[in-house]
């Protein structure tokens, strides 16, 4: 099975152990998936005043290259799911800003793209049955808070699942064996943004979040959000260097773990092994091998 799949512009930069993980982690699954030819920074934020059509060019054109891909493009970066999905919605239920746009852009059809994160692909093309059937590294034991943050659940009609008590991230971890974590701050903000102006208003929130995850007994926090990465390891960080706390939650992304219950070696998925990373975590529970042979993985199995 074969996806059109939207990278982004920090999955191609900062956040390339997100994008090489999820390659070939879903690859183990039979999945191949299939970067658009052509493609643009999505934009990040979904322009909300109605005036501004021209915000959504660019996450137009990255519609537009999918169009030509069949119609359909997944994607990994929470924020670049949530502007790609809501522009979509809109394009298709705006005539006026689907006009001036198609028109800008020279283009017909905008609005019938089916936009996907990669979770509700594992979820409802390869099912979590089926992930389960490829796991050959059980990460029995091991329990992981899943953070969805702001983007995936919300506004309503771009969520996942249910905005209010969603279960697709839990879902997932439980076919890899894990024991998915019930806490309370996993759709909260991390701060987003404002971690370049406001600082200590991002420790604070992401330091909410973290304490919540940790107090409910998390091994371990995943996201598929390369912000929400960076503003709760920076955070922690911070907090770690100006508190002296003691405790770390390593933080991981989700095709990471999927990777690694699936065979791949950690050093593949670009698991950090060091004080902030997963490494000691994954060692303390016994999922961390001596050693895997190149090219090993779930699939093969």
């Amino acid at each position: 099975m074969k996806i059109p799949y939207y990278p982004g512009c920090t999955l191609s930069t900062v956040a390339q152990d997100f994008d090489r993980s999820a390659r070939q982690s879903i690859r183990d699954l039979g999945v191949e998936l299939e970067e658009l030819s052509k493609w643009n920074c999505c934009g990040t934020s979904f322009p909300l005043t109605p005036e501004n059509v021209i915000g959504l060019a660019g996450p137009g054109n990255v519609l537009i290259q999918a169009m030509k891909a069949g119609g359909t493009v997944s994607t990994l970066c929470s924020f670049c799911y949530n502007t790609l999905r809501r522009t979509n919605n809109t394009l298709k239920s705006d005539v006026g800003r689907r006009d001036v746009l198609a028109s800008f852009l020279e283009t017909d059809g905008l609005g019938d793209v089916k936009v996907l994160h990669l979770l509700e692909v594992l979820r409802d093309q390869v099912g979590f049955a089926g992930v389960k059937a490829k796991v050959v590294r059980p990460l029995k034991g091991l329990k992981v808070a899943a953070y969805y943050g702001c983007m995936l659940l919300r506004p309503a009609d771009a969520a996942i699942d249910h905005p209010e008590s969603p279960k697709i991230f839990e879902d997932f971890l439980a076919a890899l064996g894990a024991t998915p974590v019930d806490w309370p701050n996993r759709g909260e903000c991390c701060g987003s943004h404002l971690a370049m102006s406001e600082t200590d208003l991002v420790k604070r929130l992401s330091g909410s979040i973290l304490s919540s995850a940790q107090a409910c007994g998390a091994d371990l926090l995943t996201t598929s959000c390369p912000l929400c990465f960076h503003n709760l390891v920076k955070s922690q960080e911070a907090i770690l260097r100006d508190e002296g706390k003691e405790t770390v939650l390593p933080v991981i992304y989700f095709t990471q773990i999927l990777g690694l219950a699936l065979g791949e070696g950690p050093e593949a998925m670009g698991i950090a092994d060091g004080v902030m990373g997963a490494g000691s975590v994954l060692k303390a529970k016994g999922l961390w091998p001596a050693a895997v042979p190149a090219g090993s993985s779930g699939g093969d199995a």
